[in-house]
This record gives C-alpha cells, sequence and structure tokens, in this order.
C-alpha cells in the first residue's frame, strides 16, 4: 500500500485521508472481527425523502411466490418519480443483497410503470424501514478459499419467460448457465488475487443445488436437450479437468443464493440472509 501510494504521489494530487469510513453514501465500520459495509445514512435518507420514515416494518423486501408482470389496461403513475426511486434502490442494493431480487424485479417496469410496479417498490421501502442498518460483514479468518453459490429459476418471467440466474461468491470464508456465470466470475476473482499476491486454495468450490446440471458439467456425453448449454459445458468442464473448480451438491435448503433468484417466506429469507454474512452492528443488543 505505501508502494502504490508513492507512484499516485508522482502521477496525481493527492492526500492520505486515514482510515475509509463514509464515501459515497457508504459507512465501513473495523473491529478486531473484520469490516462491516452498509448504507444507514443513506437508507434512512431515502425514507425520509419519500416519506415512509414512520411506515409499518415489513418481515421481506417482497411477498413470497409474487411475480409481477405488464398490467395491460393498468393505471399508470409517475414514471420519473418511478425510475429516480428504483435508480436509488439500484445503488443501494450494493451493500444490500438481501433486496437485490426486489429491486430487480420492480426494475423490469421502467418504462411503462403502473401502480402494482409502485406498491412493490414501497413493499421494499418498508422492509428497509424494519432493517436500516443492515450491512455486508467481511470478517477475518484463516481460510484460503473461494466458494461460489450458483441457481437459477428456469423461465420464472410470466411476462417474457426469460430466466433469473444468481450468485453469491465467498473468498476466504436455468442451474447450468447460472453455474457458468457463476465461474466467469471466480475465474476472475482468481486473477485479482493472483495480481495482488495473495495465496489461496484449489480447487475453488462451486455449489449447486441441481444434480443434473451437475452431471452434464463432469459428463463428455452431450444428449439433444442439452445442445443449447453446450458452450457453456465445455466451458465448464476444461475448468473441471485443470482442476481449478470443482462442483460439490448443496441441498436447496442450504442453496444461498436462492434469495437472489426468488421471493421467499420469512423463515428461509432471514436465514439465507443471515448466511450471506448480512449484519445490523446499530441494533440494540
Amino acid at each position: 500500500m505505501s508502494r502504490l501510494k508513492q507512484c499516485l504521489v508522482k502521477e496525481f494530487e493527492i492526500k492520505d485521508l486515514g482510515q475509509l469510513r463514509y464515501f459515497l453514501g457508504m459507512e465501513i465500520a473495523r473491529s478486531k472481527k473484520g469490516i462491516v459495509v452498509s448504507q444507514r445514512k443513506y437508507t434512512l435518507d431515502l425514507l425520509k425523502e419519500t416519506g415512509m420514515s414512520g411506515c409499518k416494518p415489513a418481515d421481506t423486501p417482497i411477498e413470497a411466490n409474487v411475480k409481477l408482470e405488464e398490467v395491460k389496461g393498468g393505471v399508470h403513475v409517475d414514471a420519473g418519480r418511478y425510475q429516480r426511486l428504483v435508480g436509488k434502490l439500484i445503488y443501494l442494493s450494493h451493500t444490500r443483497p438481501d433486496i437485490a431480487f426486489a429491486v430487480s424485479m420492480v426494475s423490469q417496469f421502467m418504462h411503462s410503470p403502473c401502480e402494482e410496479h409502485f406498491e412493490a417498490v414501497f413493499r421494499i421501502l418498508h422492509y428497509l424501514k424494519a432493517t436500516p442498518g443492515k450491512g455486508l460483514f467481511c470478517g477475518k479468518n484463516q481460510q484460503r478459499g473461494i466458494e461460489v453459490y450458483t441457481d437459477a429459476d428456469w423461465a420464472g418471467s410470466i411476462t417474457d419467460r426469460r430466466s433469473t440466474f444468481g450468485y453469491c461468491t465467498f473468498i476466504w470464508e436455468a442451474e447450468f448457465r447460472s453455474m457458468a456465470q457463476g465461474e466467469c466470475e471466480v475465474l476472475w476473482l482468481k486473477r485479482v488475487l493472483e495480481e495482488l499476491k495473495q495465496p489461496f486454495s484449489l480447487p475453488m468450490r462451486l455449489y449447486c443445488d441441481n444434480k443434473s446440471a451437475i452431471s452434464i458439467a463432469h459428463n463428455p456425453v452431450l444428449h439433444d436437450r442439452t445442445k443449447h448449454v453446450e458452450i457453456d459445458r465445455h466451458f465448464i468442464k476444461e475448468k473441471l479437468d485443470k482442476g481449478i473448480i470443482c462442483t460439490p451438491f448443496v441441498p436447496t435448503v442450504k442453496q444461498l443464493a436462492d434469495v437472489f433468484t426468488k421471493s421467499l417466506m420469512r423463515q428461509p429469507f432471514e436465514l439465507q440472509v443471515s448466511k450471506l454474512g448480512m449484519i445490523d452492528i446499530f441494533a440494540p443488543t
């Protein structure tokens, strides 16, 4: 870090402000156990701006099993206001993966939002009212492995039958296509760690709760029904053969990426969010 700062000083006029505490709405708290990144002030300001500071809290950011769609003949709302609000929620989701799926749902209707879509946005605000201080906890540990959880809600959109893919990665701590997406992420992380000269262990674990997808990744024989994923299969198989990744099965109840691909009931939602490493350091003890 010292050498980097010296190089930057030669090229730019910079000032060392010490340890990062607040930047672009993100708050950073440090302790001996690790670092927490949250956007509590940003969230509270958003609730105040929208007049939702006194709203009733909600347990989840989206009702279970709800799938939004374009409403023909529905009552349209102010598109500009909708877009500004959803845009702020998109920025908030950088440190709030618990709202990522709900935000991705409402962002699909930016061009022509209706009352139903606005109600879904306000549901997210109700949830934020209950959890304004939640943030990502990056804990210290001695492990040097990389793990990825991948999931897919195949053809889940009732509007255009497109699929929703989701993955989450842990550094030191349609199913098949989502595996390929997750593998791209893990290979990028591998390259970053190599450039930073940080040691890590191989193979990197790519968890999936679909045994068929795992079987296709290992099986060199392609069937007619899997031709559309042939490119992904070769991509994954190559890394498997080189020992860069492995693909252990994970039960659906332990699939952390579920929270990114579907709306869940309160209990499984809270369980998955806690395992993502989200905590609220502002909550009363």
